[in-house]
């Protein structure tokens, strides 16, 4: 790819998603805009190009962007946040407020995975906790794979990686070579489209927040205006989760880590403490 034209999607995805694009992912441009070109009755990734360079529609802008910040995902992804949601975050409400409907926001959910581990997560041990409920607002940045979401129809690929088999016996149904999640599951969860960039002043509050390996894509800048404003929707003692990989030190006082745990964050204010 030219370097003039490795330009045109760098500055357009940073303004358009806050996703950083370097030189060595170059590749990746080719490789999955390509289908866009198709798809637009465009000949070429350099057509393409010229194409952005000059008032872009706006169906075409939108499937630029979504073709590069649609990320990979899977069922029970690192299995440790799914776990402390069970282990440690469903007790601690339980305990201090009996009763409680759970709210949580689960950002950049992709094709569903993630909201819908969360209440594979929570229907296996509601029992233990009688009267909470739970409450899945899930988002991304992509109209097409918000529809994939929603439909909670999934390759045999897909289920069976991180999948235990009792869940997907107990929670799917199979048609031919699909599986579909049952309805108990998929009423947990309400999706919307949201950018990151995006005031998050409409969204409501939450309990726990869920943005898991998102933040590598942008800067550090990006990374501090995001969560702090992610702050701003977490309840005073709410819990949010990180990627493995991703942290808030050197990049925010908004947060401080909760201690004797890896990828969970408080609010820098909060009182609580749990035995470690």
């Amino acid at each position: 790819m030219r370097s003039q034209d490795f330009e045109v999607y760098r500055v357009l995805l940073y303004k358009e998603s806050g996703l950083v694009v370097t030189p060595e992912k170059a590749y990746l441009l080719e490789s999955r805009l390509m289908p866009v070109a198709k798809k637009h009755m465009l000949a070429s990734l350099d057509d393409l190009t010229d194409r952005l360079r000059s008032a872009p529609p706006a169906n075409l802008l939108k499937d630029v962007v979504d073709a590069m910040t649609t990320n990979e995902t899977m069922f029970f992804r690192d299995q440790r946040p799914f776990d402390r949601f069970r282990d440690l975050i469903m007790p601690h409400y339980q305990a201090t407020q009996p009763g409680k409907k759970l709210k949580v926001w689960c950002a950049a959910c992709s094709s569903g995975q993630e909201p819908y581990s969360l209440g594979m997560t929570f229907k296996e041990n509601q029992h233990k906790f009688p009267g909470m409920s739970l409450e899945i607002y899930a988002t991304d940045l992509s109209h097409d794979i918000l529809e994939q979401a929603k439909r909670a129809n999934y390759s045999q690929f897909e289920v069976q990686r991180g999948m235990p088999t009792m869940m997907l016996l107990k929670y799917f149904t199979q048609e031919g070579d699909r599986w579909i999640l049952k309805d108990d599951i998929k009423n947990m969860v309400r999706f919307g489209e949201f950018n990151l960039l995006n005031s998050m002043a409409t969204l409501g509050s939450f309990d726990i927040v869920f943005c898991r390996n998102v933040l590598i894509y942008f800067d550090r800048d990006t990374k501090a205006d995001i969560l702090g404003r992610i702050k701003k929707v977490l309840n005073p003692n709410g819990f949010l989760f990180l990627g493995g990989t991703e942290t808030v030190l050197g990049v925010t006082d908004e947060f401080k880590a909760l201690k004797g745990e890896r990828g969970i964050y408080l609010p820098s204010e909060s009182t609580l403490e749990f035995p470690t």
